[in-house]
C-alpha cells in the first residue's frame, strides 16, 4: 500500500486515532501514578510526624505529673516545722508510687549544712530533719569544707541504703543547681544522670525544689538564703518515663533517642539519656528512613527527642498497591474518555439534531423559570403581608398580656417597697431593686413592641414618619428635615406599613453608607397619589452598588412599591448624594391592591 494511502487511512477524520489514544492514556496513567506516590509519601511523613508529636505530648505530660509530685512534697515539708521519718514514710506510701508514678525511683530530703558546721552535725537534725525512727547518719568523711546537702530522709529506702547520708552537693553541677533553686525558689534540674538501673542502660535523673522555714519573708534573694533549710527531690527512670510514649506509637521498628542539650546558659554539651535500641549513636541517614526531631521542656532544660522509623513500616498493603491502581485507573479511564470523544466527534449530524432539541428544551425551561420567578414574587409578597400581620398580632398580644402582667407586678412591687421602707430596710432594698428590674423589663417590652410594629402607626402615616425621623436623629446625630403636604387621610394600613418600612430601610442605608450630614424626607398626597421622597447629601451610589451580591435593601424597596402598583426612582451620582422617590395610587376604602390580591 502506498505511503500516502497509509497516512490517509491512519489520519482519516472518521476513524479514531487509536495509537494517539494509547499514548495519551499511558501518559495520564503515569502522571496519576507519580501524583499518588507523592501524595502517599506526604501522607506517610505527616502520619509519622503526628505520631512523634503524640509521643512528645505523652512525655511532656509525664514530666508535668512527676513535677506536680515534687511540688506537692515540697508543700508537705513547707507546712510543718519538723517532719519525722515515720510521717515521711506514710506520706510516700500514700502516693502509691509503683501504681501511680512508676518512673519515680526515690523521693528524698537533703538537709542544708552551711560550711563550717559539718563537724557538729549530730544524730538528730533540726528543721525538717529526722526526729525518730530513722537509721543513724554515717560518719562524715574528711574533705574540703563547703555548703553541704545531706540526704536525711529517703523513700523507698530498700535497696538504696548507700545513698542515705551522702552529700549531693559534693558534685559541682548539683551544687550549682541547688544554689540556683535556693536563690530563685524555683524547681531545678542539673540534667546530669545520678545513676543507672541494673541493665546499665537506663539513666536516672533528679529534680529538686528548695524548702524554707515557714512564716519567713521570701521576697529577696537574701531573705530566701536566710530562710533556706534544705531541698526535696525525686529521682526517676527515663526509660519508665518514656515507656508509655513508646507503647502508644503504632509504628513497627520505631526508634526514640533522647538527649539533654542543656538550657540557654549551657555550654552546648549533649548528654544521651535514652535510646530505645541501645545507647549508641544512630547510624547514617537512609532515604528509606523517616527522621523527626522535637524539643521537650524539662523544667528549664531542653531535651531533644529524635524519632526514626523505616518508611515501609508506615505503609499498609493497600498503600503499596495504590499507585499501580491509580496507573491502571488512569489508563483505562483515559481510553474510555478518548473513545467517547471520537464517537461523539464522528456523529456530527446527530449532535446537531441533539443541539436543536436541547435548545428547544432550554427555551421551555426559560419559560418555566420565568413562571416560577413570578410565582416566587407572589409568594414573597404573600409572606411579607403575613409577616406584617403576625408582627402586629404578636405586638398586640405582648402589649395586652405581658404588658398588663408586668404593670400589675410593678404595682405589687411598689406596694411592697412602700410598706417595707421603715421596718425592713434590707427587704426594702430588695423590693426597690425588683421594682427597678420590672421597670427595665417594661421598657424592653415597649422597645420590642415598637420594633415589631410601632404603635404610632395607629395615629397615621405622618405621625409614624415623624416618630421614625426622631428615632433616626437620636441614633445617628444626622440632621433630618420632614415636610408633609396633603395630610395622610385615606391611607390604608397596608399602604402605611409599606411606606413606613421603605422609610426605615432608606434611613438605615443613609446611616450606614451615605456619610451624610443632612437628610430631607417629604411625604406628599396629591391627586389620589401618595409619594415619599428621601434625599441626602452623602457620597452617593455607584452603579454596581444596586446589584451588589447579598444586598437586598434597594431591591426590597422596589418590590414593596411594585406590590402597591407604584413606581420607584433612584437618582444618585458619586459625591452628590442620593434621592429615592416612591409613589403609588391611593385606593378607595374597601378596595384591594390588584397585585396583592392575585398573589394571595
Amino acid at each position: 500500500m502506498p505511503l500516502k494511502l497509509v497516512q490517509k487511512e491512519l489520519f482519516a477524520p472518521t476513524k479514531p486515532l487509536w495509537w494517539t489514544g494509547v499514548l495519551l492514556s499511558l501518559g495520564v496513567g503515569v502522571l496519576l501514578y507519580g501524583a499518588t506516590a507523592k501524595s502517599l509519601d506526604s501522607e506517610v511523613n505527616s502520619r509519622f510526624r503526628n505520631h512523634a508529636r503524640s509521643s512528645q505530648y505523652i512525655i511532656s505530660n509525664a514530666i508535668k505529673a512527676y513535677t506536680d509530685v515534687l511540688r506537692g512534697t515540697a508543700s508537705y515539708f513547707q507546712s510543718a516545722e519538723t517532719i519525722s521519718s515515720d510521717g515521711f514514710h506514710r506520706y510516700v506510701k500514700g502516693l502509691d508510687l509503683p501504681r501511680n508514678f512508676p518512673a519515680i525511683t526515690s523521693i528524698n530530703y537533703a538537709q542544708h549544712v552551711p560550711a563550717g558546721q559539718r563537724a557538729t552535725l549530730g544524730q538528730r537534725l533540726s528543721i525538717h530533719g529526722r526526729d525518730d525512727g530513722g537509721p543513724d547518719l554515717p560518719a562524715r568523711q574528711p574533705g574540703p569544707d563547703h555548703d553541704a546537702a545531706i540526704i536525711t530522709l529517703m523513700e523507698p529506702m530498700a535497696g538504696q541504703e548507700e545513698k542515705f547520708g551522702i552529700d549531693i552537693a559534693s558534685r559541682a553541677v548539683v551544687a550549682q543547681a541547688l544554689a540556683r533553686g535556693r536563690d530563685t525558689g524555683a524547681l531545678t534540674a542539673s540534667g546530669v544522670p545520678i545513676g543507672f538501673d541494673a541493665s546499665d542502660r537506663d539513666a536516672v535523673l533528679a529534680m529538686r525544689m528548695p524548702v524554707y522555714r515557714p512564716n519567713l519573708p521570701l521576697a529577696t534573694v537574701e531573705q530566701r538564703r536566710a530562710a533556706y533549710v534544705g531541698s526535696v527531690g525525686i529521682g526517676f527512670s527515663v526509660y519508665r518515663l518514656v515507656l508509655g510514649a513508646l507503647e502508644e506509637m503504632p509504628v513497627r521498628n520505631a526508634r526514640l533517642t533522647l538527649q539533654d542539650i542543656g538550657d540557654q546558659d549551657s555550654d552546648g554539651g549533649h548528654t544521651l539519656l535514652f535510646d530505645s535500641k541501645g545507647m549508641g549513636v544512630a547510624g547514617p541517614d537512609d532515604h528509606d528512613t523517616l527522621h523527626y526531631m522535637l524539643p521537650i521542656d524539662f523544667n528549664g532544660r531542653v531535651w531533644r527527642a529524635e524519632f526514626t522509623a523505616p518508611r515501609q513500616a508506615l505503609y499498609s498493603h493497600y498503600d503499596q498497591f495504590l499507585p499501580w491502581l491509580a496507573l491502571l485507573t488512569g489508563l483505562g479511564g483515559s481510553m474510555l474518555i478518548y473513545a467517547l470523544f471520537h464517537t461523539l466527534s464522528s456523529s456530527r449530524l446527530r449532535a446537531i439534531r441533539m443541539a436543536k432539541l436541547m435548545t428547544k428544551e432550554l427555551r421551555d425551561s426559560q419559560a418555566k423559570l420565568q413562571l416560577s420567578h413570578l410565582r416566587l414574587r407572589r409568594l414573597a409578597a404573600h409572606a411579607e403581608q403575613i409577616k406584617e400581620e403576625e408582627r402586629k398580632r404578636i405586638a398586640r398580644e405582648i402589649h395586652d398580656d405581658l404588658g398588663q402582667n408586668l404593670l400589675a407586678l410593678r404595682i405589687e412591687a411598689d406596694v411592697l417597697a412602700t410598706r417595707t421602707s421603715h421596718r425592713h430596710p434590707r427587704l426594702h432594698a430588695r423590693a426597690r431593686w425588683t421594682l427597678a428590674q420590672i421597670d427595665h423589663t417594661i421598657r424592653s417590652v415597649r422597645q420590642i413592641i415598637n420594633d415589631l410594629r410601632p404603635n404610632v402607626l395607629d395615629l397615621g402615616l405622618g405621625a409614624a414618619v415623624e416618630w421614625q425621623i426622631a428615632q433616626f436623629r437620636q441614633r445617628s446625630g444626622i440632621v433630618c428635615e420632614f415636610i408633609e403636604s396633603g395630610g395622610d387621610d385615606g391611607i390604608d394600613d397596608h399602604c402605611a406599613i409599606a411606606y413606613f418600612r421603605i422609610l426605615q430601610e432608606s434611613l438605615s442605608n443613609v446611616a450606614q453608607h451615605a456619610h451624610a450630614s443632612v437628610v430631607k424626607v417629604e411625604l406628599r398626597q396629591e391627586n389620589s397619589m401618595l409619594s415619599l421622597t428621601i434625599s441626602d447629601n452623602g457620597v452617593g451610589l455607584h452603579a454596581r452598588s444596586r446589584n451588589k451580591f447579598g444586598s437586598f435593601g434597594l431591591v426590597g424597596i422596589e418590590e414593596r412599591i411594585n406590590l402597591l402598583g407604584g413606581t420607584c426612582a433612584i437618582e444618585s451620582e458619586p459625591g452628590k448624594g442620593t434621592v429615592i422617590k416612591v409613589s403609588a395610587p391611593l385606593l378607595q376604602a374597601g378596595a384591594a391592591y390588584p397585585r396583592i390580591e392575585q398573589f394571595v
